[in-house]
């Protein structure tokens, strides 16, 4: 059994038997159908923008969004980060974790709250977390919705050189630096048809330094190198059998539009919606069609209704 300790509508948290606290929101009605929300690299729950949650609540579905280890206000582990150049040369150290090990946190979660069965909407890393549930942990999952995302296979979803660069910037050590970090990445990789709002952008950003309960750079390094010792996932995506909605912008600079593709390919009966314009960045301007597009993928597994490929 896991612990918790909570304050109505706000972080909550939930100690795991690993030993791993993850914090979590949980929002809508309790007797919904639950939607699980898997953020990306570095990110915490907040980067789900309010507009996005409340828009799934809308369509009635009850939404639970976590801090992944290593961000915000879940536990950032003790083991030292690697190096750049490790990260660069993709050799992780020894004792690095896993995407099963952030998969096996985020049932955790499910399982402490008691929801039996969840919706897995994940992005970037978080959609390689919620791909990493649906193949091995099928009961529990009703349907998955892989946002910008990628099956680890070297040769697809590869980032720009130009996003390389940027990524390879000495890490931000403080709250000001953090923001000016963020929005200089943020307008890279946001896509050319959706522009940024510098302002809500900076506040993200700086609640977000504010709610991290670790070092946000050696945390995101050791993400990094999760992601590196899973390694290519291709053959496990196989195995998936939740109907499955892969959403990506035809300008994302960061995982490539080819990992996408190669998301479809691997999953059986996979949907592929391909917005133009939009890089890797969920911005203001498309929180209806995407949010839609989920509520209704969600809704016709519910129904039992059939999957066709829609790109």
């Amino acid at each position: 059994m896991s612990e918790t300790s909570a304050a109505e509508g706000g972080d909550q948290y939930a100690t795991l038997p690993s030993g791993m606290t993850i914090c979590f929101r949980d929002h809508g009605h309790k007797d919904a159908p639950a939607i699980l929300l898997i953020a990306g690299l570095g990110e915490d729950l907040t980067f789900w923008s309010d507009s996005f949650v409340g828009s799934l609540t809308a369509h009635g579905f009850r939404v639970v969004a976590i801090d992944n280890r290593d961000a915000g206000q879940s536990t950032f582990v003790a083991s030292p980060p690697p190096g750049l150049w490790r990260q660069i040369a993709a050799r992780p150290r020894g004792d690095a974790y896993t995407l099963a090990d952030m998969a096996q946190d985020a049932v955790g979660v499910l399982d402490h709250l008691g929801i039996a069965r969840v919706h897995l909407v994940g992005r970037s890393m978080g959609g390689m977390i919620a791909q990493t549930i649906a193949a091995t942990a099928p009961e529990r999952v009703l349907s998955l919705a892989s946002l910008y995302s990628t099956t680890g296979a070297r040769k697809v979803g590869q980032p720009a050189l130009s996003t390389i660069r940027l990524l390879a910037a000495p890490p931000a050590r403080n709250r000001t630096a953090a923001v000016r970090a963020h929005l200089r990445l943020t307008r890279h990789i946001a896509g050319s048809g959706h522009p940024i709002d510098d302002a809500a952008e900076a506040a993200i950003a700086a609640r977000g330094w504010d709610r991290s309960a670790g070092d946000p750079a050696a945390g995101t390094a050791r993400q990094i190198q999760a992601i590196q010792r899973s390694g290519d996932r291709t053959a496990q995506l196989s195995r998936i059998t939740a109907p499955t909605l892969v959403i990506h912008g035809d300008r994302d600079p960061l995982v490539s539009p080819s990992g996408g593709v190669a998301t479809v390919k691997a999953i059986r009966s996979a949907q592929h919606v391909v917005i133009p314009g939009m890089g890797h960045h969920l911005p203001e301007s498309l929180v209806d069609p995407i949010t839609t597009y989920i509520a209704q993928h969600a809704n016709r597994v519910g129904e039992g209704g059939s999957h066709v490929r829609i790109s």
